[in-house]
């Protein structure tokens, strides 16, 4: 009897994960996480959306002074920029993968205003992030905030400059370590 009830849970384990359905929602200025979207929607499957500013940054140049004037000024005074309307049905994914730049050891304000506008309650959140030596900053800890009703899992930070190289095999192995 155990094992005949053993089979049943693999079996319906196996369909719901095959029914599953993902989507990679990500904020992106110089292309870095854009590139690590990509990789991951190519190997997780789903939907991708992209994360867009109502009013875009200066130049998509994260060097450019008056761009990281805003970014920095925006984090400062704790501002959420107004996001465009996404047009996600949120009911429709089980698994929302988040990425975003690292800017002064968090997320980029737009971000957080996505966690703001969406509730990913009962979701699994799995973050990735682009950085240049901070890693995940206090991102991961922040979504665990923002979303305390989600089960956020391990995340995926990777160097901004590496994504210019062939991302598959960091992506899978992520993806199999975090159930995916």
């Amino acid at each position: 009897m155990k094992k005949i009830f053993v089979s049943i849970l693999m079996c319906l384990v196996a369909i719901t994960g095959a029914n599953a359905k993902n989507l990679t929602v990500y904020f992106s200025v110089s292309g870095n996480t854009e590139r690590l979207a990509n990789a991951i929607h190519e190997n997780a499957g789903g939907d991708i959306v992209r994360i867009e500013p109502v009013n875009p940054y200066p130049e998509d140049d994260y060097h450019n002074k008056s761009f990281t004037d805003q970014a920095q000024q925006e984090k400062t005074d704790g501002v959420r920029p107004e996001i465009k309307d996404m047009d996600i049905n949120l009911d429709e994914y089980d698994t929302i993968f988040v990425g975003y730049p690292i800017w002064w050891g968090s997320m980029p304000m737009a971000v957080y205003t996505f966690f703001d506008k969406y509730d990913l309650s009962g979701k699994i959140i799995a973050p990735f992030n682009t950085h240049e030596g901070s890693g995940a900053g206090d991102s991961h800890g922040e979504i665990v905030r923002l979303e305390p009703d989600a089960t956020v899992v391990d995340g995926l930070p990777v160097r901004g400059g590496d994504t210019t190289n062939d991302l598959t095999d960091t992506v899978k192995n992520w993806l199999i370590t975090i159930g995916k």
